[in-house]
């Protein structure tokens, strides 16, 4: 009986998902239909999604950028798969001052385990702890001189649910650099350390990511990215996806990857980014 409860709650909290991500694409589409009616940016719309690298630039001021999707992550191991269906990444993004935005984020998450074979009955489900954090744009690009930006968040473990929260608040910084290759090409990386999961030893992360724009509304990209914790086996990964730009304030994106070291199977994303004023 509980194996079964389990299974129907699994299959109801997909269909949840289905239902939110129809119903967000079904706002954001009714949005661009109205979109010249609007007070739009004229500017490019940038993501921090869906690569790990974070952009170096900023949202304008009194603008706000949403960037949400859904993920499936697999890992196996000595007969033991790991499995997390991510229902919720959102990251909210408002532009404070022309070089300064505010970003909050939380996630929604199942985890199952699954044991030569056999799925155990307790599935892991809840809120991650919320983040707030801040990202400041610091000097433009020039030349060969990269655009360079600075992330802080914090993650609050009293926002999370039981299943995921940490006894202590993790905190990251990070440092994002992006260079203009050609009109159609870019490279950015980020460099950073992480505090995070009641761990006392701070994590090294990097990332490097490169991008190429086939057309006005397709982009594709690829990248590697990790961690290096002082006294723990560092992680190594890499994923690549595409994005399409609907319209210029709405773009929809997809990715695929895995880990270059033992760390993760598989990874699939998908996800939608708009941007709305707000005044």
């Amino acid at each position: 009986m509980k194996t079964k409860f389990f299974k129907d709650h699994l299959k109801q909290s997909l269909k949840g998902f289905i239902i939110t991500f129809m119903t967000t694409t079904t706002v954001v589409d009714s949005f661009a239909q109205n979109e010249n009616e609007s007070n739009i940016a004229s500017e490019p719309l940038v993501t921090d999604r869906p690569d790990i690298t974070e952009s170096a630039s900023t949202i304008a001021p009194e603008y706000i950028q949403v960037e949400t999707g859904g993920a499936y992550e697999r890992f196996e191991a000595n007969n033991v798969k790991f499995e997390t269906y991510t229902y919720n990444t959102t990251l909210v993004r408002l532009g404070l001052l022309d070089n300064l935005e505010l970003r909050v984020g939380w996630n929604f998450s199942e985890g199952q385990t699954t044991v030569n074979g056999s799925k155990l009955e307790n599935i892991s489900s809840g809120f991650s702890p919320l983040l707030l954090g801040t990202k400041i744009a610091i000097v433009d690009e020039k030349g060969w001189k990269p655009q360079v930006g600075v992330l802080g968040h914090l993650y609050l473990p009293f926002t999370a649910g039981e299943d995921y929260r940490p006894a202590t608040t993790g905190a990251d910084f990070i440092f994002a650099f992006a260079h203009t290759l050609s009109s159609k090409s870019s490279l950015s990386y980020n460099l950073g350390a992480r505090w995070q999961d009641d761990s006392p030893e701070v994590s090294y992360l990097y990332s490097l990511s490169y991008g190429y724009s086939v057309s006005d509304k397709i982009g594709i990209y690829a990248e590697i990215y990790g961690n290096l914790p002082e006294d723990s086996k560092s992680s190594h990964l890499w994923d690549t996806g595409l994005t399409y730009l609907l319209s210029k304030n709405i773009q929809l994106d997809a990715t695929i990857g895995s880990g270059i070291t033992q760390v993760q199977d598989l990874l699939l994303s998908a996800g939608v980014s708009f941007r709305l004023p707000t005044k």
